[in-house]
């Protein structure tokens, strides 16, 4: 059989080429062999991420569990956020995927998270398993639609997300800065009246809509066959904006109830 392929012309050009019968059990135990796991490509996987997400979150439970029972107080709760935000900005910028940092991270937030759900809790009993249902059911409806091909990671949508998310960010220092001052009346983080349930609405949307930008960097990031390494940095993304999620929907919660 002759072949134009200039790199299969030496093995398909010549004579008595054909395949033996040992090349045809070689092709069978090759395609009847499990697919390859990071451990032997090296590469970054889907299972992974889930994997190593799984962890950081068993973490953040455990470590939030203790803060809870041992009712810390909201001091240890800004400890807690701003060791992570120091954390996440020091992750987000280095070059080089830092485990330890990682889980430290994950640490942190357990602890700021069980102080402040304990906090919550005791203003409105009930409010912190509806917060975990609320966070699971828009994590799960934002994935199914993502893996339908309903939202997608397109270069508008990105840019109106972003967009989204600069103006929320803005209106919410406004009107945390003007609660200081007495203006508006709420519970919560931002207290002028009206807009703090604007803001916790919003704040929904645009944390689980910032899911579709984590799992197509995930997904990329397969395609691309990144180090196995950087399925952490993965975890790390899914981690802050589900913790922001969770954040958002307590808040709504609170705020809701408050009104009743």
């Amino acid at each position: 059989m002759q072949s134009s392929n200039p790199v299969l012309g030496k093995a398909f050009n010549q004579p008595g080429t054909a395949l033996s019968q040992n090349s045809y059990q070689e092709l069978e135990k090759a395609y009847q062999a499990p697919a390859a796991s990071s451990i032997r490509t090296g590469r970054m996987t889907i299972e992974d991420v889930v994997a190593k997400t799984g962890f950081l979150f068993g973490l953040l439970v455990i470590v939030g569990a203790f803060a809870w029972s041992a009712n810390l107080g909201m001091g240890t709760a800004m400890i807690g956020f701003i060791g992570a935000f120091v954390l996440a900005m020091v992750i987000s910028f280095s070059k080089t995927v830092k485990p330890a940092l990682v889980v430290a991270y994950a640490a942190l937030q357990g602890l700021a998270i069980g102080t402040i759900s304990h906090f919550y809790e005791g203003a409105y009993p009930g409010i912190v398993s509806q917060a975990v249902i609320g966070t699971i059911a828009a994590f799960a409806g934002v994935l199914f639609m993502y893996r339908s091909g309903r939202l997608r990671a397109t270069p508008k949508f990105t840019r109106t997300l972003i967009g989204a998310a600069i103006g929320y960010f803005i209106l919410a220092f406004v009107s945390l800065i003007a609660s200081f001052f007495g203006v508006g009346q709420g519970y919560g983080f931002y207290g002028v009246s009206g807009l703090g349930l604007l803001l916790a609405v919003a704040g929904v949307a645009i944390a689980s809509f910032f899911l579709v930008l984590d799992f197509d960097q995930v997904e990329k990031g397969v395609a691309a066959g990144v180090p196995e390494k950087e399925s952490w940095r993965a975890a790390f993304g899914l981690m802050v904006t589900i913790v922001w999620l969770y954040l958002e929907v307590l808040r709504l919660l609170s705020i809701l109830r408050n009104d009743r």
